[in-house]
């Protein structure tokens, strides 16, 4: 089954699944009935359709700006640097955080994806807008406990210090190293947001 083989080795891409599950997928989506399945075909295909990239922090939206940037109540004296949208999602689901935010984006230098030109001078952009409006602005780094995370951190404190950023946190260790944002507790995202240390 050609077309078979060809959806495991599609849906073999998606993050955590391996083979196995792949085909457990392809086999449960070819039990469904066509209704269902041009029904999940065509949200797949209209999924980026009404959404955006927020301008000023990366964040995906149905706004540019988004909600977060365009909410007068957020803290506006305090941004963290995340290192995807998921992250996002899940501290704006553990409501332990109220400021802004900013996502790094794909940055792995172990595969040979430094922070590109273009993402540090977005970065950078943001911070000095955010400076010009608020003055005195926290830069919380809130990249995932584990060596690639560990490693854009480092390449970010060089980042912050040459743009002359002063007031620069990062989050305390209550996420185990090798975790991520995204499958961690409230109480322990409130301890890392809470414990958070400075380190310029």
């Amino acid at each position: 089954m050609e077309a078979f083989d060809h959806l495991v080795t599609a849906l073999r891409k998606f993050p955590s699944i391996g083979s196995k599950s792949a085909k457990r997928i392809a086999y449960y989506l070819l039990r469904q009935d066509e209704e269902y399945l041009s029904e999940l075909g065509r949200l797949i295909a209209e999924l980026k359709k009404d959404l955006y990239t927020c301008q000023h922090c990366g964040n995906i939206s149905e706004h540019d700006p988004c909600s977060i940037c365009s909410d007068p109540l957020r803290d506006r004296k305090t941004i963290c640097i995340v290192d995807d949208v998921e992250s996002i999602a899940t501290l704006e689901a553990s409501r332990v955080y109220d400021g802004l935010y900013h996502v790094l984006g794909r940055v792995s230098p172990l595969g040979g994806e430094d922070l590109s030109d273009e993402a540090s001078e977005f970065l950078i952009k943001h911070l000095q807008e955010l400076e010009a409006e608020e003055g005195g602005t926290e830069v919380i780094i809130a990249t995932n406990p584990k060596l690639e995370g560990d490693m854009a951190y480092y390449t970010l404190i060089d980042l912050l210090k040459n743009a002359g950023v002063e007031n620069v946190t990062r989050i305390a260790y209550g996420l185990p190293v090798g975790g991520t944002l995204e499958f961690a507790d409230r109480a322990t995202l409130d301890a890392a947001i809470g414990s958070r240390t400075k380190v310029m």
